[in-house]
């Protein structure tokens, strides 16, 4: 069964970060999730367009960038900048006045439009969008940290956009506490990719590719 593994950057060894994207690419990851926070609209401070910079630099798979940051439009050349045609940018709609002309400027610039969905977002709230975006990240956790527990009621939200990805020509990613049991069980649903931190890749036991070759391998 394919599916895309996106590594949650923020859990990564800043220590030595050359090194963690080189092992990561040559275990086999998909793609580098990075995680924009502004202390704004989620409460905490994360990755900095350095970090992305330098990892978009230093890497040869694409980025997946996932802006949880207050009014996106503002400050959204300086992101697209930064990346090559064919990364991913998420927002969240509930961050901007008009979301469609931020997915928009993404779109002209050759990227990816994706926005992500917090716990407490319904589908029905943002229907429109779907018909714009190619992705949509559902988080599984109220968005900010790393380590947060699993929100059980999200499955039912992950259900009903299954039931519309092929009508509206998008694709389902999971974001926040993505164990082997949730890979198992929303793989075969039609979840295109699973962002992983640190309870599946990072500060395990062995290397990224035995990890990453272990999670695609799981028994389905």
């Amino acid at each position: 069964m394919q599916f895309e593994l996106m590594a949650s950057m923020m859990c990564a060894n800043y220590g030595n970060l050359e090194k963690e994207v080189k092992e990561l690419e040559a275990g086999g990851i998909d793609s580098f999730h990075i995680d924009i926070m502004d202390g704004r609209y989620v409460p905490n401070f994360a990755m900095s367009l350095n970090d992305l910079r330098y990892i978009a630099s230093a890497a040869k798979k694409p980025m997946d960038v996932h802006l949880m940051i207050e009014h996106p439009n503002n400050r959204i050349d300086i992101f697209l900048k930064n990346l090559r045609p064919g990364d991913t940018i998420y927002i969240h709609p509930e961050a901007e006045y008009h979301p469609s002309t931020t997915l928009q400027s993404i779109i002209h610039a050759g990227m990816i439009p994706g926005i992500a969905i917090n716990p407490g977002t319904s589908v029905e709230t943002v229907m429109e969008m779907l018909r714009i975006v190619r992705k949509v990240l559902v988080m599984s956790v109220n968005p900010g940290n790393a380590g947060q527990m699993y929100l059980p009621y999200v499955g039912k939200k992950i259900t009903k956009l299954l039931s519309m990805k092929e009508d509206m020509d998008f694709e389902i990613y999971w974001d926040g506490a993505c164990s082997a049991d949730k890979i198992r069980e929303f793989a075969p649903k039609g979840v295109r990719g699973f962002v992983l931190g640190t309870t599946l890749l990072f500060g395990q036991n062995g290397s990224y590719e035995e990890t990453l070759h272990n999670i695609r391998e799981l028994r389905f």
